[in-house]
């Protein structure tokens, strides 16, 4: 029996088996398939951009010296499209600023603007993929402990510029793309020890924001990120989780969870449900914190398929966006791609096949034993066999099929830079 045939043949079991519990798995794999992910340029070159050849500052780190990290938009934009053609489903592309293409010149970040990233607005048409962006607070000679916080109205200015011109940017991608632009402000302000100004510093934070979210863009979608410390700055985080809930809440903005951002000992699953009643959206970033925001690649495990599981539980998949946000410089850097895409959409799926309906009757009439059961058993179904049908039907390699077409990438391509 060909392989195509064993794969299609398995995939009729489980959707059988699926039935018997009250799961279309065709409808599964059509959500799947509609539920985009964004990946992140920043993999391909550990965080470097192109207007310096500088590495990493302002409470970040890239490690590792794997061979092959790409050099100019081109070999980026090469990178990308090779990992878009190995996935099924919808993929999008996250930029950061510092990845725009600015012509061999220097552009200070108060000065960016729409030219500066028209080729990749271009190219996005070109490859059929949809854009969202980021604007850089780290890295630059003013980023310093503070950006938007900082008490020096100079610097915070600075910044509250770059992060305006940030949004209108985006506002140009989603015009262009006929489809909102998700932009992601994250800043690292913070301080190393003790500080007696915390108040202060926060007002001044939301003030910045307020000011920045203040122009009305009809064509993109702001999201701003939290964090629980950075390297540099573990006494305090201006921008910290309190921070941000607040701050949406009130303002009605979209919440950026980054699962690497908070204590190890946190589920972010826990965060959704309660953010879900003040917020309007969610923005994902999914990660795999070792030892806190080690920013290790996505796997399917415990954290993230609860994250997935809530996310399908509380009927907001059409509220949270979902976007990868790792950077390992230690393997393969396509390879790290794939398996993390494969992992977050793994995750999702496995999601959209809980026996939900029956779940929630149990729970309703105090069937605790038998909701405990059926939670246990669904862990042991054939899911495997759906995931391998949805890659089949969408003509992407199945299993473990992308190592090979990874390691021909590699010698033909990434291995020559």
């Amino acid at each position: 029996m060909k392989r195509e045939e064993q794969i299609q043949k398995s995939y009729e079991i489980a959707k059988e088996r699926y039935a018997a519990i009250g799961i279309n798995t065709d409808e599964a794999i059509a959500k799947l398939e509609k539920t985009p992910i964004s990946l992140h340029c920043w993999q391909t070159d550990d965080v470097m951009g192109f207007e310096s050849n500088k590495g990493l500052s302002g409470g970040i780190q890239t490690t590792g010296n794997y061979p092959g990290r790409a050099r100019t938009i081109d070999e980026v934009r090469k990178d990308i499209e090779f990992v878009n053609s190995l996935l099924a489903g919808e993929q999008r592309l996250n930029i950061h600023e510092i990845y725009g293409d600015f012509g061999g010149k220097f552009v200070d970040r108060d000065q960016v603007d729409v030219e500066h990233f028209q080729s990749w607005i271009d190219w996005g048409k070109s490859v059929g993929m949809k854009l969202d962006f980021n604007s850089t607070s780290f890295g630059h000679p003013k980023s310093g402990d503070l950006s938007l916080a900082n008490p020096n109205a100079d610097i915070r200015n600075f910044w509250i510029e770059h992060t305006k011109r940030c949004r209108r940017i985006a506002d140009a991608m989603g015009k262009a793309q006929g489809d909102p632009c998700i932009m992601n402000i994250w800043v690292h302000d913070g301080l190393k020890d003790i500080t007696v100004e915390r108040k202060r510093y926060r007002e001044l934070l939301a003030a910045s924001l307020d000011e920045i979210l203040s122009e009305q863009l009809p064509n993109m979608k702001s999201c701003v990120e939290a964090k629980l410390f950075g390297i540099g700055l573990e006494s305090f985080t201006v921008g910290s989780h309190d921070f941000y809930t607040g701050y949406c809440a009130t303002r009605k903005v979209m919440y950026t969870l980054d699962t690497g951002h908070y204590e190890p000992t946190e589920n972010v699953s826990d965060f959704v449900s309660s953010l879900l009643l003040y917020v309007p959206e969610l923005m994902l970033h999914v990660s795999r914190p070792i030892r806190w925001d080690s920013d290790h690649v996505t796997i399917m495990n415990d954290q993230t398929l609860d994250l997935f599981k809530e996310i399908v539980r509380a009927d907001a998949l059409d509220r949270a966006h979902i976007g990868l946000d790792y950077f390992d410089a230690s393997i393969n850097r396509i390879g790290a791609y794939i398996i993390g895409t494969r992992a977050t959409q793994k995750c999702v799926l496995q999601a959209l096949l809980e026996p939900l309906q029956i779940l929630r009757q149990y729970e309703d009439n105090g069937q605790g034993f038998e909701r405990l059961a059926l939670l246990e058993e669904a862990k042991s179904l054939p899911f495997g066999a759906v995931y391998d049908y949805f890659n089949l039907k969408n003509n992407v390699p199945v299993g473990e099929d992308f190592i090979a077409c990874i390691q021909q990438y590699e010698k033909d391509v990434t291995s020559k830079r």
